[in-house]
């Protein structure tokens, strides 16, 4: 039997996300992305389902690489407009209990300071729900908008995400002891200052000197995602990642950068298996395989070949505007995302890609596979997915918003409940508890506990 089977939903506060053209079909709501009401009803169905969370990606910046230009970005709706993601999250907790919300953010954006106190405050409001997808930033022109000449050198962004991290840390868990918060009305005392602890941070990239500005909320750190499958990518999630979202168009290809994550686990004195990973997958079902296999058929007709372009050129910093659609697919280093072009060149030695192959199969549900199906079907494939690959779940893009995720919670979660690998109801506590049945704070051997404040600590008090 399959081991339990675990649901993200891969969402963007943006049109379309994985799936450009697919907005103009009559059934779609993702024009409607700016209403709270298409992100309260989104929660809903997907803690009917019981979905571990919602995962909300972002970019600041457009995808101007196809063609050298805003173009197709702009006249199809690729993923701009782009809303922030961390200010739906309030509204869609509050019509929830259990949802987890993963927020995309990237540290080559935002000095740490702020967004310790932002991620605090919407852990504080989602009561310990909040998670967050680590990111470093591939689109150029997101650089420069923040007056960078050019983007910084993929490792090197890594480099300073690890002191980024470091600097969160030192806030999050080491600035406030745990009794430090005394909310004593009597004595007019709310916090004990000699219990909250400037982190005096001088490094190569950051100075922060003083306290974390918000007392501990409900997870501290919030449960940390990354999604970087590059080889210093994998190095940086073994050492922080408590959830990795990987992209892969096949099983062996996936199965491949599965490994390679649990190896590197292994490598930092981590359990391979602490760390959950889900892999990017699509669905189209019905009640039966002909009806499903229709479905999917129209959904095709409303896909965008420019669009599915101008995303991959944008993913990979590669424009292919340059090259015919029978040309083959070739790896080019560059400094955008370099698993992508991995993914569809070496990770799988039995296919061979052209760019019309990959402009349609991304053109519905992103990198990843659409499975098409009844019920029956689809469980099946996917207990194959988790047997075959070693992932944990999978985070699951829609075409069709919001009937994507409405025909995964009707027809493929009742199935999978019938066979016994998926939930049939919430466990109780914070996001982390959760997912890891532990407690609410990261575990002792996770990098971020070192940073817990020490009574022997040379960290001076408040005065």
């Amino acid at each position: 039997m399959s081991k339990q089977i675990s649901f993200n939903a891969f969402e963007m506060n943006c049109i379309a996300h994985q799936s450009p053209g697919l907005w103009r079909h009559p059934q779609d709501r993702s024009i409607e992305y700016k209403d709270l009401e298409y992100w309260t009803d989104l929660a809903k169905i997907l803690e009917k389902g019981l979905f571990d969370g919602i995962f909300i990606a972002d970019v600041l910046g457009i995808y101007d690489v196809y063609h050298q230009s805003a173009e197709y970005a702009l006249t199809g709706g690729v993923q701009v407009p782009v809303n922030d993601p961390l200010q739906i999250v309030p509204a869609m907790a509050a019509v929830t209990r259990h949802l987890g919300f993963g927020v995309t953010t990237s540290i080559s954006f935002e000095h740490p300071y702020p967004f310790a106190r932002r991620l605090s405050t919407l852990d504080h409001l989602t009561k310990g729900r909040v998670g967050w997808n680590i990111v470093t930033s591939y689109l150029e022109s997101g650089s420069k908008n923040l007056g960078l000449k050019t983007q910084v050198n993929h490792d090197n962004r890594y480099d300073i995400a690890d002191e980024y991290l470091e600097v969160l840390y030192k806030l999050w868990e080491g600035s406030w002891e745990n009794d430090a918060v005394l909310r004593d009305k009597r004595n007019g005392i709310f916090a004990d200052h000699r219990k909250v602890h400037p982190i005096n941070h001088q490094g190569k990239y950051f100075t922060v000197p003083g306290i974390h500005i918000c007392e501990p909320s409900p997870q501290r750190t919030p449960v940390l995602y990354q999604a970087g499958a590059s080889s210093r990518g994998q190095k940086f999630a073994s050492q922080n990642a408590e959830c990795v979202f990987i992209a892969s168009p096949s099983k062996i290809a996936a199965k491949k950068v599965v490994k390679g994550i649990r190896e590197k686990l292994i490598e930092e004195g981590r359990d391979p298996y602490s760390v959950k990973i889900y892999t990017l997958l699509s669905i189209v079902t019905d009640e039966t395989d002909q009806k499903a296999h229709d479905k999917f058929k129209e959904y095709q007709s409303y896909g965008s070949y420019d669009g599915a372009l101008t995303l991959l050129s944008g993913w990979s910093g590669v424009d292919f505007s340059q090259y015919q659609p029978n040309d083959k697919v070739e790896y080019i280093h560059t400094n955008a995302i370099q698993s992508l072009l991995d993914s569809y060149v070496n990770a799988d030695p039995e296919k061979i890609w052209t760019i019309e192959e990959i402009a349609n199969w991304n053109s519905l549900g992103g990198n990843g596979p659409v499975l098409v199906g009844s019920p029956q079907t689809i469980a099946d494939t996917l207990q194959e997915w988790i047997d075959d690959t070693d992932v944990d779940g999978f985070n699951l893009a829609y075409i069709l918003a919001h009937q994507t995720f409405t025909d995964i919670v009707d027809y493929i979660v009742p199935e999978l409940q019938k066979r016994g690998v998926y939930k049939t109801q919430y466990k109780e506590g914070t996001l982390r508890e959760k997912l890891f049945n532990g407690t609410a704070y990261l575990p002792e051997n996770h990098r971020g506990a070192k940073y817990r404040y020490q009574k022997q600590s040379v960290l001076e008090d408040v005065i």
